[in-house]
């Protein structure tokens, strides 16, 4: 059964047979929560940061897009003395 949190993983919804591979949508979402992934991650071995089963440089510019979305947000928050 695939999870309901639209995370990578061994259960992900694109690794059901017959699922479309995950595309630029996919990669932004899992780029945007991909710390939070991470840390979910170190605690179960079903959820993983990053889909493997992808649709090439289409997922991959969206989740650097979606990391770098999330790096500037958290970023603008830090100030450096």
């Amino acid at each position: 059964m695939a999870n309901s949190c639209y995370v990578a993983g061994k259960n992900s919804r694109f690794k059901v047979q017959g699922a479309a591979p995950a595309g630029f949508w996919d990669g932004l979402w899992h780029g945007l929560i991909a710390v939070i992934t991470f840390i979910v991650s170190l605690f179960n071995e079903n959820v993983s940061v990053y889909e493997t089963h992808n649709k090439g440089k289409l997922y991959e510019f969206g989740f650097l897009l979606g990391v770098g979305v999330f790096s500037a947000k958290v970023g603008s928050h830090i100030h450096l003395h």
